[in-house]
């Protein structure tokens, strides 16, 4: 039998709104996986991709494997992917696992269903280049913060009205009168006023931007606390993108923070934008992304907010919580309401010495974040050594024992696909 677990050397993403050189967690994680590796101090290390994706499919370790790339060697070997997972995902890989280092702001996005994907991809293949949905799952690794959802309509009421009435221009009454009481009410208020920003003229928008920017940079200056409107955030998205449509949004959407280890899910039409730190990343294989602001790339405000979930909710409800395992204590499992993919973080403690990580009926991707181990499998070709960086491939239903040699456990991230 060829083996059927074996380590990965996986692409990485020069995006620019990257962590640059050893500031960046992929940087980290790439130059401690493998010594050889020279990190370029000037470059971004945005995104390490660890899947089958066409445009960064992972290198085998092995040379005993005569394909090169993951991708391959899933195509000639369908069956390590687990019955189900290949039958109900056409014979591929259903996600791909990510660590994303966020320096500057990502566009404001959302991703569509599979039908308006279905839609778009057939009157723009060129912008939306498949007919799958895009839902997404990020773990924080270090202290991260992203907009996602709509904010409490008192919230954004409150910020429209604040000080000198700055948002007077979005006309936000009719979001104000439309009472907690008819939910269906509220959505179709703060759509008005959601699409009402977003298509309003250029050159109107940059004046009342400017003339916020203004306000606060002087409040700021003269040591006033700006929290009230969001100065902070406001003046650093605009220092990102000057004059961005994006910067307004902060009014709109929650802003939530994740400590190392909490996580959030997007689902399909639901608005969000990362804005800084380290995660890992889990989605369905899509490129569909619909974006409206804080992006050079191309723009497409009539379908983004036709499509959005207007729902307005609590920064809190956004945070995802994840299960800890019944059987294994350290396993503590973040299963989305979507079949494409769970992901698994294994926290080993000091006083194992040797874990098993467990078979599952999926072909799954595996992480080291931290600690050292030398691990043996029935279905590797030999021991691999992991280290922090090191990611392996793992069929479906094949264990790996884990002999441990650091001193203060392991932290580790499984990706796979529980149906």
């Amino acid at each position: 039998f060829p083996p059927a677990v074996f380590p990965l050397s996986c692409a990485v993403q020069s995006y620019s709104w990257g962590k640059v050189g050893m500031g960046s967690e992929v940087a980290k994680l790439l130059a401690s996986s493998d010594p050889l590796i020279q990190i370029q101090p000037d470059r971004p290390y945005a995104e390490l991709w660890m899947g089958a994706h066409p445009r960064g499919d992972a290198i085998i370790r092995d040379n005993r494997i005569p394909q090169k790339t993951l991708g391959q060697w899933i195509t000639d070997n369908p069956a390590c992917l687990g019955a189900k997972v290949k039958d109900a995902f056409q014979g591929c890989l259903p996600f791909l696992f990510k660590v994303l280092s966020v320096n500057t702001a990502l566009s404001i996005q959302a991703h569509p269903n599979k039908e308006l994907a279905a839609k778009l991809h057939a009157q723009f293949p060129e912008h939306y280049p498949d007919t799958n949905h895009k839902p997404e799952m990020a773990i924080a690794l270090t202290p991260f913060e992203g907009l996602c959802g709509f904010r409490p309509v008192e919230e954004i009421v409150s910020f429209l009205q604040s000080k000198d009435g700055n948002g007077g221009w979005l006309r936000a009454e009719q979001l104000e009168r439309s009472g907690s009481d008819d939910p269906r009410g509220v959505s179709a208020a703060l759509r008005v006023c959601f699409t009402r920003l977003m298509k309003s003229e250029k050159k109107f928008f940059v004046d009342q931007l400017n003339m916020l920017v203004k306000r606060i940079s002087q409040e700021v200056a003269e040591g006033k606390d700006t929290s009230g409107s969001n100065g902070a955030l406001l003046l650093r998205l605009h220092s990102q993108y000057p004059g961005d449509i994006g910067c307004f949004t902060i009014y709109f959407l929650n802003l939530v923070r994740l400590e190392p280890g909490e996580a959030m899910f997007l689902g399909a039409n639901e608005p969000h934008a990362y804005l800084h730190g380290d995660c890992v990343e889990c989605m369905a294989c899509s490129d569909n992304t619909v974006r409206a602001g804080l992006t050079p790339k191309f723009i497409d405000v009539l379908t983004l907010c036709e499509m959005l979930n207007y729902t307005p909710a609590p920064s809190s409800s956004k945070i995802f919580p994840a299960t800890q395992s019944q059987l294994d204590p350290s396993v503590y499992l973040y299963d989305p309401p979507v079949p494409d993919f769970a992901i698994m973080r294994i926290e080993i403690p000091p006083s194992i010495k040797l874990y098993l990580v467990s078979a599952v009926d999926s072909a799954s991707i595996l992480l080291v974040i931290q600690g050292t181990a030398v691990g043996t499998s029935t279905a590797a070709a030999s021991e691999m050594t992991l280290r922090r960086g090191s990611v392996l491939f793992i069929s479906a239903n094949e264990s790996i024992s884990l002999h441990l040699s650091s001193p203060d456990g392991m932290l580790l991230f499984r990706a796979c696909c529980l149906l």
